[in-house]
């Protein structure tokens, strides 16, 4: 119930005015990656761990990262002694294995993962410029 003894007619018709002029905008909950505004630079972006090619259950981060970082070199070494410097040849391969040690293996292994992220991240950056260059609204174009 209203308190007639303020009333203002005036005030009154202002409020409904501006209830009935709103117009009501239905809220949806947006996905938290859609929610936030693009990035303008390459290295703003945030570097989510969820979103990584690799298995990285919850609490056990860190000793998954620990096992990749042993085991993805290692098994990339071995991938490149096999076809590249053994040609497939199986008998090379275990002479070779014979005589390489495993710190050697995993070198190899190492800089060849290091190689494809660098890669990587240049492919990204080169993504993400070509996305963040979008044309506007037709810029004339003016000599210098």
């Amino acid at each position: 119930m209203r308190n007639l003894d303020n009333y203002n007619p005036t005030m009154d018709r202002r409020m409904n005015r501006s209830t009935k002029m709103t117009p009501k905008i239905p809220t949806q909950s947006m996905p938290k990656n859609q929610a936030k505004a693009m990035p303008k630079k390459f290295g703003q972006q945030d570097v989510d761990l969820a979103q990584t090619p690799l298995f990285f259950p919850e609490g056990f981060e860190k000793i998954f990262l620990f096992i990749y970082f042993i085991t993805l070199p290692y098994i990339a070494g071995l991938f490149f002694l096999f076809f590249y410097v053994a040609e497939g040849s199986i008998d090379l391969f275990v002479s070779l294995n014979d005589q390489s040690s495993f710190m050697l293996t995993w070198t190899i292994g190492y800089e060849i993962i290091a190689a494809i992220i660098i890669l990587s991240i240049v492919k990204m950056a080169i993504g993400f410029a070509n996305e963040s260059r979008k044309p506007s609204a037709k810029k004339q174009f003016r000599r210098p």
